[in-house]
């Protein structure tokens, strides 16, 4: 789908739901809330964005456990439901989206490559989180990734209205 085309689909979706949204972000950096922001009305359905770099803020602010930060990483499922949840608790949003991983083209390992994502989507009834990983750089690793979650997103909410 067409990016602005999906951005505005889904605040439309959000809209007709009256649903509102929360995202915290690590690895893109603001770049799901910035899209979201460039259609007009936004501020109806986006209650707002975190974008949590630091372990720190993931875990002061989004409320990730400390064990699963050093148990499984940042990188990883575990965390970025957590982020998700988090977000959602602390913005008070029906649903909430999250992204965290590692846009290169450093800080990958062989368990963790360099382009490696999760992306989760949490709400009171649902919960899902995927893993990807991108063989792009890093501008295309963090563009890849906002279109994974807003996709994501774009399907659960569709999916709700059957």
């Amino acid at each position: 789908m067409n990016e602005v085309i999906l951005e505005e689909s889904v605040g439309q979706l959000l809209t007709k739901q009256k649903l509102t949204l929360g995202v915290a972000e690590s690895c893109t950096g603001g770049l799901i809330t910035h899209r979201l922001t460039n259609v007009p009305g936004s501020s109806n359905y986006l209650l707002g964005g975190i974008v949590a770099y630091s372990y720190d803020v993931k875990e002061r602010v989004l409320g990730v456990r400390y064990d699963t930060l050093y148990e499984y990483g940042a990188v990883s499922r575990e965390t970025a439901l957590e982020m998700a949840r988090g977000v959602r608790r602390l913005l008070g949003s029906d649903v909430a989206l999250a992204v965290t991983g590692i846009a290169g083209p450093t800080g990958g390992t062989p368990e963790k490559p360099v382009g490696l994502v999760y992306i989760a989507l949490s709400a009171r009834d649902f919960e899902r989180c995927e893993r990807y990983v991108w063989a792009g750089d890093r501008l295309q690793n963090k563009q890849l990734s906002s279109q994974a979650a807003l996709e994501m997103l774009h399907e659960y909410l569709a999916g709700r209205g059957r």
